[in-house]
């Protein structure tokens, strides 16, 4: 199978051969003739298996043949939302639909937070097809009366699982109420916990589901080790294990920045170089 095989609008096959892909890669197979036929779907998938194509292809060849609307502002109504959990995945999600979208006369903007919000208030008055946006500051500018999501017509979850790891859940639950309850959805998630299995029942109909990794699987090539320890004793086996394999690289995750601090200390008293990293640094 190749990309022409698929149906998708030639201008979008001929970006994607631009940029160098003949063939789809088995979640794109699935999923990319599953979205034009205006599915739901339910993709399990990692990071790495082309799963941003299988969704921005169809996406943007479905827009490309429907008719745009304008928004409250006078703009260009929104018809597609894709939400990230990081303004990285959102960076690159856009960089997405602007590369392979790049012969179709559709527009898009990437909205997150950490950045001065004027540019985004403007984008949105004016308008786009495709906003990718994080839950948190696309609230922000709701809040604010500078968005309107009433023009929807597909929603995108992208990695669902690190939404609700990152406590975006209910924002995610708050914008769901902001867009038409007709409309094609999508939710990505590389494992399906209860919460996740529930957001997906609420919000997707009769979905198509796909699974190009086995359910509730870690990431392939990282092994994973518990060694149970009492709270006492866990700096202690941690500076053994680290003398007991003559590690030289290690990072070490602790919940607090006190206890960063409290860990890096201890390393170093024991002889092995390391240094604490967190918010007050």
């Amino acid at each position: 199978m190749n990309f022409d095989d698929l149906k998708l609008a030639p201008a979008i096959v001929q970006a994607v051969r631009e940029h160098g892909y003949e063939t789809p890669t088995p979640i794109q197979a699935e999923a990319i003739p599953a979205v034009l036929a205006g599915r739901d779907l339910l993709g399990g998938a990692q990071t790495g298996t082309g799963k941003t194509a299988a969704f921005t292809l169809p996406m943007l060849h479905r827009l490309s043949v429907g008719e745009r609307a304008k928004n409250r502002f006078g703009g260009v109504a929104i018809r597609a939302l894709v939400l990230t959990p990081t303004r990285e995945l959102a960076a690159q999600v856009e960089e997405s639909v602007r590369t392979y979208g790049k012969h179709l006369s559709l527009t898009s903007t990437v909205i997150f937070g950490g950045v001065g919000m004027n540019p985004q208030i403007n984008a949105m008055k004016r308008g786009v097809d495709i906003l990718v946006a994080t839950p948190g500051r696309l609230l922000d500018l709701q809040q604010q009366g500078f968005l309107d999501l009433s023009g929807v017509q597909m929603l995108v979850l992208d990695e669902a699982d690190r939404m609700l790891d990152m406590g975006f859940i209910h924002d995610v639950k708050k914008i769901l109420a902001l867009v038409p309850k007709e409309k094609q959805s999508l939710l990505f998630s590389a494992t399906f916990s209860d919460e996740i299995r529930d957001l997906a029942n609420n919000l997707l109909k009769d979905p198509l589901s796909i699974q190009v990794t086995p359910r509730n699987t870690t990431v392939q090539r990282i092994t994973q080790v518990i060694h149970p320890v009492g709270r006492g004793k866990k700096k202690a086996l941690l500076v053994h294990i680290i003398n007991q394999h003559n590690w030289s690289q290690v990072l070490v995750f602790t919940r607090t920045k006190f206890g960063a601090n409290n860990v890096a200390e201890f390393l170093t008293k024991n002889g092995i170089q390391a240094m604490a990293l967190h918010g007050n640094k």
